[in-house]
């Protein structure tokens, strides 16, 4: 329970970041704004043509005596706008994130230099961090849509699907809201989307203390776009509590050497990320090379 807390804690903490350095929060408003814009463009195009689009999926109740043909295709419109909605909430941080990749990474590491200590850096070209991003989000979009399938199944079970399973539900979208946000900070460090998700597993309720009430904030689209700032924010210094465990220690104070991200897998012998001109003494992550690993 005491994670629980704390998730929450980084989340406000995160908004009194962004409070106190208005330029950033001015800043991190603008992709936010932009997504809104273009979801509720494109929601509204699908309101008004999701009739005409039902009509032409189903052709075989041309000829359906009213009211069945009405309700049928009634229903079925419906059913495709609130799809479409689901669509939206799902995908609006990861897009907002895409957009904003460039001004989120800048907020992540202003936030890393105000609190100290190293402030790590991909040194990835853009076009490269964005086609990371856009491929880890896609990855993330897919399994929150596996497992918004599987849970609208088990809601029609008596009970529990109105009970257990929206909470699921709220848990689920918020883990991989957490996960998206903190992909910023953790990005920078060379962190994999693998890694990633099993760093956040290891600390299941401190990530959904983060990611729940976000979740159900987000429901809200221009609320969505005002927190966005300070969940970028709240998401950095989430990432170095969880990663603040593995800094190495000094050489030669006789403490043993370990793994920078002790809750994820240790990288391949061929890192991916790796450029090609990328020397063998380059150290891991981005830090710098008296903090890699003998």
């Amino acid at each position: 329970m005491r994670d629980l807390g704390a998730g929450f804690g980084y989340l406000v903490k995160g908004q009194q970041w962004v409070g106190r350095h208005g330029r950033w929060f001015g800043i991190g408003l603008l992709p936010g704004l932009i997504t809104l814009v273009l979801y509720t463009g494109a929601l509204v195009g699908l309101a008004y043509g999701a009739d005409d689009l039902v009509s032409w999926a189903t052709p075989f109740a041309a000829d359906w005596s009213s009211p069945w043909q009405g309700l049928f295709r009634g229903f079925l419109t419906a059913l495709v706008w609130v799809f479409g909605l689901f669509l939206a909430v799902i995908t609006f941080t990861a897009v907002t994130l895409l957009v904003g990749q460039p001004f989120y990474e800048s907020l992540s590491e202003a936030v890393d230099r105000s609190e100290g200590g190293e402030v790590p850096r991909s040194g990835l070209p853009l076009w490269r961090e964005l086609w990371i991003s856009a491929r880890d989000s896609l990855r993330i979009v897919i399994r929150v849509a596996l497992y918004g399938v599987l849970l609208f199944a088990l809601g029609f079970v008596p009970v529990v699907g109105q009970t257990v399973v929206p909470v699921l539900g709220f848990c689920v979208t918020g883990f991989f809201l957490a996960e998206e946000l903190t992909a910023v900070a953790l990005q920078r460090r060379r962190v994999e989307l693998r890694e990633r998700l099993v760093l956040l597993r290891g600390r299941r309720m401190l990530t959904l203390g983060f990611g729940v009430p976000l979740a159900l904030a987000f429901l809200v689209p221009f609320v969505a776009v005002l927190l966005m700032p300070g969940a970028v924010a709240g998401a950095t210094l989430l990432v170095r509590d969880l990663t603040e465990d593995g800094e190495e220690a000094e050489p030669g104070d006789g403490t043993p050497d370990r793994h920078p991200y002790p809750h994820a897998h240790p990288r391949p012998a061929q890192d991916p990320y790796a450029s090609r001109n990328q020397g063998p003494s380059s150290a891991p992550y981005g830090f710098g090379k008296d903090e890699a690993r003998s």
